[in-house]
């Protein structure tokens, strides 16, 4: 994060590596190094890099200060993440319904299999199905802004 927003507010000022570099009173190596990911700027640099772009350490060292993608809004991404739980949820309700159901009515269980026109049974097919809703959720959760 760090590495990546020093790299995008560079980019945005539209300074190469070399006068940044300049700007802090370090080399260009070292800025390379930040924006690579390989060493982290001491704290008086965290400051001056924070002063010179004008955002806070917080901003600068988290995720929090930057943009969403072009053409998508904080909104967007949250609601993504929303649907992604949603999907799990449901999910995660289906396989325990058809667990409770197993114990509970083993009978309906083979009326379900007999019912599917499908190779893979109606009972495959439910869980396979449900397992499908949680991976879907699970990837709409934890994808990347």
């Amino acid at each position: 994060m760090l590495s990546e927003n020093i790299h995008t507010l560079r980019r945005k000022s539209g300074l190469s590596q070399e006068q940044l570099a300049e700007k802090l009173g370090v080399s260009r190596q070292a800025v390379s190094k930040w924006e690579g990911g390989l060493s982290t700027p001491e704290l008086e640099k965290l400051r001056a890099l924070s002063g010179f772009f004008h955002v806070s350490i917080d901003e600068l060292t988290n995720d929090l200060g930057a943009p969403p993608p072009p053409g998508r809004t904080e909104q967007d991404l949250s609601t993504e993440k929303k649907v992604g739980a949603g999907l799990c949820a449901v999910g995660a309700v289906c396989l325990i319904l058809f667990g409770v159901l197993m114990i509970l009515r083993p009978s309906s269980i083979e009326q379900l299999d007999g019912s599917s026109t499908v190779t893979l049974k109606g009972t495959g097919l439910f869980i396979a199905l449900s397992l499908l809703s949680m991976a879907a959720g699970v990837i709409l959760i934890f994808k990347k802004k």
